[in-house]
């Protein structure tokens, strides 16, 4: 597979990324390649330190296709140990830090690992299902070892200048990633090597990386788009500053100390920093352009980021059985506000009749997302039937994303499927409702979910976060949202909360809204106590 980076870049085959970093060292061996809060890695170091742990997992037993599961959040041992288990030709399973034990045993179990690489608090918290993992054979801590464990530290010490990346084919498997698992068990998508190397190939393409960027994102490492944000940026020889999580000062702070050119997350993100007063003393004028994905985000809060930071912000949109994204605008191209983009180079994508995928339904209409190319998921490990349910004998993936297209290759994503909330006989999408609700300058952020109604079925309730120094009642925000929405799809009910669910990366959590409701009637009953 050749893979060249930026015009001038020097050309370089790749069947897998566990053949990235000797390139780049001989290309870059001096230069800083990642920044964490504890440790500024160099290229160089990055290969050197990646090929001694490979070195070690193989001659502790480890073989091609062996499964190698890494259990911690964002860290520079992290980047090391993934490319590690690629350079010993064995399978990458991240699994998300949010998973309990039995959640994270359900997983290992699955993918059949036989590795484990985890911080010690990750360690600590599954010690008990250990035992419970028929196929594991070796636990690597990457702190103060945990019980029997092996230290990551003495491990990249033991010094391996004469190995070699073990050779991979390019269709072979590289990773298996799991889905969230929102109902019943997560599925382990299996993305190969290709698909992999031209995800983050073809990301740096469409955005314009270069050796000249440096990029600050939180998003996880255990995440597509957060893998993809940082290899994408690796592989042309650019700098990534990683947070460990999400953290406005130090968001801000990296921006601006370190001359970023990239900012990376999800709509959360941004409308946290926008709500933050931090903002206004923040210095943003080195970033050139900043992306977004996970989620759809209003055109509100991107023309107020954009008109705040100066740079442009490009909408993204992808999935864990696409190795990372299937759709985003290129960097010189218009960046069409509202829009995930376009298809990346290979990738095939049409709107689908819901009820008859085999109809391509026209510009403008509504239905469901889906995807062919290269870019698709082998499958979902040892589970036939999920695959034939996903994947189609022409090979179109379904997403379970409602969208629609333009007719001129711009895609728009509706909402997912599952949140769809059927209220009296008609489909209302909760983005739909969020994006109009962000509008208001009392809202910082929102989520909407189902809620279930004796008469309609089912209706909408919002959950709202005011921002900072504002005030708003739930008549008030009903009202806003009569003058812009028909009106079944005004939500029923607006929840005031102090914070709203979200994932490792970042992501709405709806199924997890009615939690909240307690919280948000103590508000109310706090605020009627006050009147009084």
């Amino acid at each position: 597979m050749v893979i060249s980076g930026t015009p001038g870049a020097q050309r370089y085959d790749l069947n897998g990324l566990g053949e990235l970093f000797p390139r780049l060292r001989a290309l870059h061996p001096d230069k800083v390649a990642l920044i964490t809060s504890t440790r500024e890695v160099t290229f160089a170091e990055l290969d050197r330190e990646s090929s001694n742990l490979a070195a070690a997992l193989v001659r502790r037993g480890v073989v091609a296709g062996d499964t190698v599961s890494l259990f911690a959040s964002n860290r520079w041992e992290w980047i090391v140990s993934y490319h590690a288990a690629l350079k010993a030709g064995a399978v990458v399973n991240p699994l998300n830090v949010m998973l309990t034990a039995e959640e994270a045993r359900f997983v290992m179990n699955d993918a059949e690992s036989s590795v484990l690489i985890a911080s010690a608090e990750r360690l600590s918290a599954i010690q008990g299902v250990l035992d419970e993992i028929a196929s594991l054979e070796l636990c690597i801590c990457l702190d103060a070892t945990v019980g029997e464990a092996l230290s990551f530290t003495e491990l990249i010490a033991e010094e391996a200048p004469d190995f070699a990346p073990v050779q991979v084919e390019p269709a072979s498997l590289a990773c298996i990633a799991y889905t969230s698992g929102t109902t019943g068990h997560p599925k382990g998508a299996m993305q190969s090597h290709r698909s992999l190397v031209l995800n983050c190939a073809y990301t740096a393409i469409m955005h314009a990386r270069s050796d000249d960027d440096l990029i600050v994102t939180a998003l996880p490492c255990t995440h597509v788009y957060g893998n993809v944000a940082i290899n994408g940026t690796l592989m042309v020889g650019g700098t990534v500053a990683l947070m460990e999580r999400f953290d406005i000062v130090e968001t801000l702070s990296l921006i601006s100390e370190r001359k970023a050119t990239l900012f990376e997350g999800v709509p959360t993100m941004y409308a946290m920093l926008l709500n933050s007063p931090e903002l206004a003393h923040a210095d943003l004028r080195s970033l050139t352009r900043c992306t977004v994905g996970g989620q759809t985000i209003a055109e509100t809060v991107i023309e107020a980021w954009e008109r705040i930071s100066g740079a442009p912000l490009i909408e993204l949109w992808g999935m864990t059985e696409l190795s990372g994204l299937g759709t985003t605008h290129a960097a010189y191209a218009p960046n069409v506000h509202g829009s995930i983009g376009v298809a990346l180079p290979g990738t095939q994508l049409k709107v689908a009749d819901i009820d008859d995928p085999a109809i391509e339904l026209p510009a403008g209409r509504p239905g469901e997302l889906m995807v062919r190319g290269p870019l698709v998921t082998m499958g979902y490990y040892n589970n036939h039937q999920a695959t034939a349910e996903a994947i189609r004998p022409d090979g179109w993936l379904h997403t379970g994303d409602v969208a629609m297209h333009d007719g001129l290759g711009h895609f728009f994503v509706v909402d997912r499927l599952k949140d769809m909330i059927l209220t009296g006989g008609y489909n209302v999408y909760p983005a739909e409702i969020e994006r109009v609700m962000i509008g208001h300058d009392a809202v910082a952020l929102v989520a909407v979910g189902r809620e279930p109604d004796d008469i309609k079925g089912e209706v909408a309730h919002a959950y709202v976060v005011l921002a900072t120094g504002r005030s708003a009642t739930e008549s008030q925000l009903i009202e806003y949202c009569r003058t812009q929405l028909a009106a079944y799809k005004v939500p029923r009910a607006v929840h005031f909360v102090d914070s709203l669910p979200t994932t490792s990366s970042g992501k709405l959590m709806r199924r997890k809204l009615r939690e909240l409701r307690p919280e948000a009637d103590r508000r109310l009953a706090d605020a009627a106590t006050d009147k009084q």
